[in-house]
């Protein structure tokens, strides 16, 4: 079975949380701390600055009414752009998969909330996989009939995990941004680029190394879990590159947006180019699930018909997924 992508999209909200705005929080950090740890100079939040300034996010309950997107709203937002991009119109979207670390609502599903912002009236649900959503959509899309999936299938993963930081947590604060992303897959419509080597993997005994309650704040094993994302990102890499890589066609890498001297250790690991590399997280922050998506979707334009996209996720769960994106000039 082929899997089509047709369109991606992004967005983040407008409110920039910079390294200088974390300074002034008076939480012991500074701008040299933080590019000199994780390579993050900028962040964009759902949340109201002087929201953040004024509680440090005290109170994780009232994150939700402070914030000025809600998750599915955002996800909504690059929903419609990846179905511009894809060339068709609303109509023809025939159902909605949403993913998210945290999202907004336990029930209704975040999806049917996205679907709702965007006037579907499609079956839309939410598979949660935390920061590999995207590319766990992508591998249950492979596993389906194609018979009996409707021509054209929304993807949504969105996040406002600044909703989940202490603010008096240096090590969370300097991390997180908010941010969506979108694509259009199809099973039966040749499209820009056809999905090869999509994978899933978990390691449940690691559960507990990352985690976000229900009404709680974002907290993770730091070091543990940043040696388990540099290993299982190189690893995912490289076999992507092993099976499907050609010399005529130039290779790329975009990871997941943990941290940007994360995805360097990977490079340097993998021998992988400067000029290979695709990352947004100096600039966005570790959006979670919309992370790799998003960069791919910036760059949507500058994808040559030559190009091969090596996607590759890890997050909570344990867990780790990577595709492999195909550009081509003649789908048929």
């Amino acid at each position: 079975m082929t899997l089509w992508l047709h369109g991606l999209g992004h967005a983040h909200p407008e409110n920039e949380i910079t390294n200088r705005f974390l300074e002034e929080l008076d939480i012991g950090t500074t701008d040299a701390w933080i590019l000199e740890r994780v390579g993050i100079r900028s962040r964009r939040t759902a949340l109201s600055l002087d929201y953040i300034r004024e509680t440090r996010n005290a109170d994780v309950r009232g994150a939700l009414e402070a914030s000025q997107w809600s998750t599915a709203g955002l996800g909504a937002r690059a929903g419609e752009l990846a179905i511009e991009r894809a060339g068709i119109e609303r109509s023809d979207v025939g159902m909605l998969l949403f993913g998210s670390c945290a999202p907004d609502f336990v029930t209704p599903a975040d999806g049917c909330n996205a679907a709702a912002e965007l006037g579907l009236e499609v079956p839309a649900l939410d598979v949660n996989s935390a920061c590999t959503s995207l590319l766990a959509h992508v591998h249950l899309l492979s596993l389906m009939d194609p018979a009996k999936l409707p021509d054209y299938v929304l993807v949504v993963v969105s996040d406002t995990l600044t909703k989940t930081v202490d603010y008096s947590d240096r090590s969370a604060a300097v991390l997180w941004g908010d941010g969506a992303a979108a694509a259009v897959f199809s099973t039966r419509v040749p499209g820009r680029a056809r999905v090869l080597g999509s994978q899933l993997a978990s390691r449940p005994a690691g559960a507990g190394k990352v985690v976000v309650p229900r009404s709680g704040y974002f907290a993770q094993e730091g070091r543990t879990v940043q040696a388990f994302a540099i290993r299982q990102t190189g690893l995912c890499y490289d076999a992507l590159r092993d099976e499907f890589a050609q010399p005529e066609r130039p290779f790329h890498f975009v990871g997941h947006q943990a941290n940007l001297r994360m995805l360097e250790n990977v490079c340097r690991r993998s021998e992988i180019p400067a000029d290979r590399h695709h990352s947004n997280v100096e600039w966005f922050g570790n959006t979670g699930a919309p992370g790799s998506g998003s960069v791919a979707s910036m760059q949507w334009e500058k994808w040559s018909n030559h190009d091969d996209v090596a996607l590759v996720g890890v997050g909570a769960g344990l867990t780790w997924s990577s595709a492999l994106l195909r550009f081509e000039e003649d789908p048929a």
